[in-house]
């Protein structure tokens, strides 16, 4: 058995084999060489996750005028937000086995649905605690989401595109972020009335709902279907379910500490965007004493550079592989922080939120295909899903911490969040970087080839180094479950 430090040297992250980059050609190659079913699956994909996105941050824009509304605290109201991140793991575990099981299909199309419901209730709300209930379930809800997304999304994509249009994909949620804002800015005023965003959210979220529903299911079930057809086993649905559910108890004796390990990263991830977003806003109006139209711009800039750090980093860890080029995104961040708090004036400013942000998101790009290719293969929905969503449920308590922080660090008696927001972003940077050194990679996965989640024997199957399909656990026990009973019979047959 190898030393530790062998162990670390040998785990170092490292450019995957010239092979694998040779098959990352330049991104013109790689837009054109798409069929339309796979860009409209791709397209199916990121619209549902921007979908979440816009419904989410619905909130969050509209705190001033929900105060009014319920004649509550932003405290109190901003307590909708909190219970959302708590309930969203639920949606992972509930509608990631959904999909796992049943296809990346309807299990999505029924999840946009409920999700275009409870945002069109939430605009009929008349009250605090229906209000609270209604985005408590739609925690739920949105939690299903992003599993399912990147699955549809990256599963029909070839292998060389995926590093690419995982950060195009990752980079919806600012894109829905940008779509609520606009929306906010022009739509609520022009109404006068703060449930029009919800209203909009409800009705592109039932659109994505319908263009889903229109496409097919994902390539990979229906081989994975065709491939039991051709074998001539045809069992029934409340069998595969049966198939499904032992497979998913092998999975997690399996592969355990990799669940850790993903949950640990997810942990750091969310703490690492919730502590350059969520208090920003604010930290430019107080401690930077400029407007809150400023702000808002300030923000937009920061999420136009989220959009081009996670779509360059994706494409860019084609070459560099996933976990360094979250490592070099993670000290990209660091290094432009100083920019992000020092200046006074709004252009400095807005140039530190871009490159803050490019390299936050440049990181979170890589996310989405790195999840999924160190994924037990068969449950690729449910278990980036829930370990994303258990990260998130963990860092929910971001805003609080710098907000707590912020009482005890002034700067001319005014709390100062810039440097509470630095301190949390570096020792979070840090933190990330150590867990990705202790992770693996897969560079380069052949995922699609490995047997669906209800097969048998799927909560097996594991990708080598390379990325190629393997299954060595299952045979071994196989062959002693036989052994056993053999020794069983003969045992009971000599006693006789």
């Amino acid at each position: 058995m190898s030393s530790f430090p062998g162990f670390i040297l040998e785990n170092l992250p490292r450019p995957p084999p010239r092979k694998a980059q040779a098959e990352s050609t330049n991104p013109i190659q790689l837009l054109a060489a798409l069929t339309w079913m796979q860009w409209l699956l791709f397209f199916s994909g990121w619209l549902a996750w921007t979908c979440d996105a816009i419904d989410f941050f619905a909130v969050s824009l509209s705190v001033t005028r929900l105060e009014a509304q319920f004649h509550k605290s932003a405290h109190s109201v901003t307590t909708s937000i909190t219970l959302t991140l708590l309930f969203r793991p639920l949606g992972a575990v509930i509608f990631g086995l959904l999909s796992d099981r049943y296809g990346r299909k309807w299990p999505l199309v029924a999840n946009l649905i409920i999700v275009a419901v409870l945002s069109l209730g939430t605009a009929f709300v008349d009250s605090f605690g229906p209000f609270l209930a209604v985005r408590s379930l739609f925690g739920i809800a949105m939690g299903g989401i992003w599993g399912q997304a990147a699955g549809t999304a990256l599963e029909n994509m070839p292998m060389e595109s995926r590093g690419l249009f995982s950060g195009i994909l990752q980079q919806g949620y600012a894109v829905g972020y940008l779509i609520a804002a606009v929306i906010n800015l022009t739509a609520v005023p022009h109404h006068n009335t703060w449930r029009v965003l919800f209203e909009v959210a409800a009705g592109i979220s039932l659109g994505a709902a319908i263009i889903r529903a229109l496409l097919p299911e994902s390539q990979y079930f229906l081989q994975r279907r065709q491939a039991a057809i051709d074998s001539g086993v045809v069992i029934s649905s409340s069998e595969k379910t049966k198939v499904f559910i032992r497979e998913m108890g092998h999975a997690l004796r399996t592969h355990w500490v990799r669940c850790i390990y993903a949950i640990l990263l997810m942990t750091g991830f969310n703490f690492f965007s919730h502590g350059s977003q969520d208090l920003y806003p604010t930290y430019i109006q107080q401690s930077k004493k400029l407007s809150a139209h400023l702000a808002t711009i300030a923000t937009i800039i920061g999420n136009c550079g989220a959009i081009a750090g996670g779509t360059i980093a994706g494409y860019i860890s084609q070459y560099l592989g996933r976990r360094l080029t979250i490592i070099i995104m993670c000290l990209w961040t660091c290094c432009f922080l100083p920019l992000w708090y020092l200046p006074t004036k709004f252009g400095p400013l807005a140039a530190g939120a871009f490159f803050v942000q490019f390299g936050v998101q440049g990181a979170w790009g890589v996310i989405p295909i790195y999840l999924t290719e160190i994924s037990p293969p068969a449950f690729r929905a449910v278990w980036p899903g829930v370990a994303y969503q258990l990260g998130n449920m963990v860092s929910s308590a971001s805003s609080q911490i710098e907000a707590t922080a912020g009482d005890k660090i002034k700067k001319n008696g005014v709390p100062d969040y810039g440097k509470v927001s630095i301190i949390l972003i570096s020792v979070v940077a840090g933190f990330i970087i150590i867990v990705t050194l202790f992770g693996r990679e897969y560079h380069g996965a052949h995922f699609e080839n490995t047997k669906a989640a209800f097969e048998e024997n799927a909560g097996f199957d594991e990708l080598d180094h390379e990325g190629n399909p393997k299954r060595a656990a299952a045979p071994a026990v196989e062959d002693t479950e036989k052994g056993e009973t053999e020794s069983a019979e003969k045992a009971t047959t000599t006693h006789v």
